[in-house]
């Protein structure tokens, strides 16, 4: 390295799918030592929802990273003028945040509204309320327009049991007693979103009534649940990566003891057999022996969040490694391509491996959701930037899919193939979780509004890390970057883009320490068969491929840093053990991935018209910014298909006539679908002619075959 007055370059890539050295570090299991003591009106630092004690990365919080503008901003914006408020009015309307007074006044068993787990949607929405205020400059993490957070703290502290129980569902005058149906009661879930909300307002403000009441819960799961007394767990995952966070928050170790023992009494047949099978909330195998995520996705992708806080504050390795081989096996057999997760609908579960049926699937908002928060953690653990790549993908094509423009009417699950256009929900009933063509304001079982809300909240958390030797890039948005690096030398970047639709970014040096320290953005994998562009602050350029660009050296302030990544629109094509989408192929620009609307073909035509010519590639549309992509093809007559008795033929033999007429097929972002009205839609088009892929060639030569008689 040059001297340190010397201003010196070094770009390097490292490639995506090279071994990265884990931090042997890591504190072995042993107390957690405390952070700052809580005080009232003290936020803690880092302001962040996951701040690990060790791992690979260290998150920059919501005090560091500020979003200032582009898609993001739009979409935190919505969140906090409109989205908060309507969840908020919304559960005053069904009786749900009532439900806390009639706890602490008796009355529940006659006065209690909503499903079980109705309390654990005032926890996210608490908790939503502190992370966006907390993300904005000059915030009051108090409160937010049209949600009064005093009132409904003083609601929730209100209906605590003086041990620290707290639901409203159980455990009163004339309820079932407390955790008589742990497969179904989610006492324990509630438990976690109460501990999380807490969580959230403590980093964002210090103590008050709300964190006391959370520790107070959380002492008493510890005190009825670790050894010696209920043996158990509960039916859905979410008590564990509370429990650790809160162990990080305090520095009390029993918190982090009792996170483990419900990972490790996990898959040991606690819980009473489904009629969906043990799987179904992961008690079939212990969580180290399972090699992919099965059973209720969300369920699934909680307890794996869970598992990797408590393995990286205890240094086990064997079990971080245990959910990374089950997240490598997901994501290459049972992931869709928008990086949704669930093809049943009965049972809201993963399918087996390649059943991925695009019409079929499930891919529930909040299954995105818990997806972002494995992706995340593993990334802080490991530093793989393949973490990063799901995440992104999952954020742009899950998450942001579910709400509306105005963020008052969201999707339960995302679909990949609408046949039938319906018509909008009521604006004024509850809508059933996956029955509509059309965003509904609210649902019976309504976990995904509010876990977009603080998902939207927490997202400038989601950008950047730092590490002893600079800082690193995740996601791309305009954004404004103040941090410490090692030895407390001060770094401000300014992020300039117009991802996800634009392709480049730049990062500018507006404060830097007189020494070198590695500035790293992530190379997405989607650029893999194109070619992405690295230029340092010397004006030098080249080509960098997958994985993660870096540049070394002793920056200046007006320092630039540009990325320029590929946005020319393809094709995609499945792997061919998908057999759902076998003769058909997607669209993907960038990070997004496109479908077809009803609502822009010609009048009389669906989406069950279109096919598409893939000898030809796709272009941007007419404004070229990535709001449309055209591609060529063909619509069938509304009559070219005759109508038959019987839907299939021999091979070989005469298909119904059929007559069609060329056109361009304009695509839209499959996260904006919907957005002007009901409609049909598909991502998967059939195409013109089949499409050819590889076969698998066979594992072992066929068996002879057998007559009745054994001959």
């Amino acid at each position: 390295m040059a001297a340190m007055d010397t201003p010196t370059t070094t770009e390097e890539t490292d490639r995506r799918h090279e071994s990265v050295t884990r931090d042997n570090g890591r504190a072995s299991k042993g107390p957690i030592t405390p952070i700052t003591p809580i005080t009232p009106s003290t936020p803690l630092t880092p302001i962040t929802p996951v701040a690990p004690g060790s791992g690979r990365l260290r998150p920059l919080g919501l005090d560091e990273v500020r979003i200032t503008g582009g898609f993001w901003a739009r979409r935190r914006h919505v969140n906090a003028t409109a989205t908060l408020a309507h969840c908020h009015d919304w559960m005053e309307r069904v009786g749900w945040t009532g439900n806390f007074r009639a706890a602490a006044e008796g009355r529940s068993h006659r006065d209690r509204r909503g499903r079980e787990f109705a309390d654990s949607e005032i926890y996210k929405l608490l908790e939503a309320v502190a992370w966006q205020a907390a993300g904005e400059p000059g915030g009051d993490p108090g409160g937010t327009p049209g949600v009064d957070v005093t009132e409904l703290i003083e609601a929730v502290v209100s209906a605590q049991h003086p041990d620290g129980y707290l639901n409203t569902a159980f455990g009163g005058p004339g309820q079932q007693p407390r955790y008589s149906d742990l497969e179904w009661g989610h006492e324990l879930y509630c438990h976690g979103h109460l501990i999380q909300a807490g969580v959230a307002q403590a980093r964002a403000r210090g103590e008050d009534e709300l964190v006391k009441t959370a520790r107070r819960a959380a002492d008493h799961v510890c005190a009825t649940f670790g050894r010696g007394g209920i043996e158990r767990v509960c039916g859905h995952p979410e008590i564990e990566p509370a429990l650790v966070e809160l162990a990080r928050l305090t520095g009390e170790q029993r918190y982090l003891d009792q996170a483990a023992l419900f990972v490790d009494r996990r898959g040991r047949g606690t819980l009473a057999d489904p009629e969906f099978g043990r799987a179904y909330y992961q008690d079939d195998l212990p969580v180290r022996q399972a090699t992919v995520l099965r059973g209720h996705a969300v369920r699934a992708l909680y307890l794996a969040a869970g598992a990797v806080d408590v393995a990286v504050e205890t240094g086990d390795d064997a079990l971080l490694a245990a959910v990374e081989r089950q997240w490598e096996a997901t994501v290459a057999r049972r992931t869709h391509l928008t990086g949704g997760m669930g093809s049943h609908h009965r049972d809201e579960s993963f399918g087996d491996d390649f059943v991925l049926p695009p019409d079929r699937a499930y891919s529930e908002t909040c299954a995105g959701v818990a997806s972002v928060m494995l992706s995340w953690r593993l990334l802080l653990a490991t530093g793989e930037p393949r973490y990063a790549d799901l995440a992104e993908r999952t954020l742009l094509n899950v998450v942001a899919t579910s709400p509306a423009d105005d963020g008052r009417s969201f999707f339960y699950a995302n679909t990949l193939h609408r046949r039938h256009r319906g018509g909008p929900p009521s604006g004024d009933t509850v809508s059933p979780r996956a029955d509509s063509g059309s965003r509904a304001p609210w649902f019976a079982v309504s976990c995904c509004p509010t876990n977009v809300a603080r998902t939207l909240a927490q997202l400038p958390a989601y950008l950047a890390t730092k590490d002893d030797r600079g800082v690193q890039l995740h996601q791309y948005a305009d954004a404004e970057i103040t941090t410490f690096l090692a030895g407390g030398h001060r770094v401000a970047l300014r992020v300039r883009t117009g991802y996800p639709s634009g392709g480049n970014v730049t990062v500018r040096i507006g404060r830097s320490p007189d020494r070198p320290w590695t500035l790293s953005l992530r190379v997405p994998a989607w650029t893999d068969g194109a070619t992405a562009w690295l230029t340092g602050p010397d004006g030098t350029r080249r080509a960098v491929p997958p994985g993660t660009a870096r540049v070394t050296r002793v920056f200046r302030p007006g320092d630039e840093v540009r990325l320029d990544l590929p946005m020319t629109p393809r094709w995609i094509t499945a792997d061919p053990r998908v057999d759902a989408v076998r003769g058909t192929v997607a669209v993907q620009r960038g990070p997004l991935v496109y479908c077809a609307e009803s609502v822009d073909l010609p009048a009389g035509r669906d989406v069950e018209a279109i096919r598409v010519d893939t000898s030809a590639e796709p272009e941007d549309g007419p404004h070229g910014d990535g709001g449309t992509v055209v591609v060529p093809g063909e619509l069938t007559a509304p009559d070219g298909v005759r109508a038959a008795p019987w839907p299939y033929r021999p091979l070989g033999g005469l298909p119904a006539a059929r007559s069609a007429e060329p056109a361009g097929i304009v695509l839209v972002p499959y996260h904006s679908w919907a957005n002007r009205g009901p409609s049909t839609m598909r991502v998967w088009l059939p195409t013109t002619t089949p499409t050819t892929t590889p076969t698998p060639a066979p594992t072992s030569a066929p068996k002879p075959r057998t007559t009745d008689n054994g001959r």
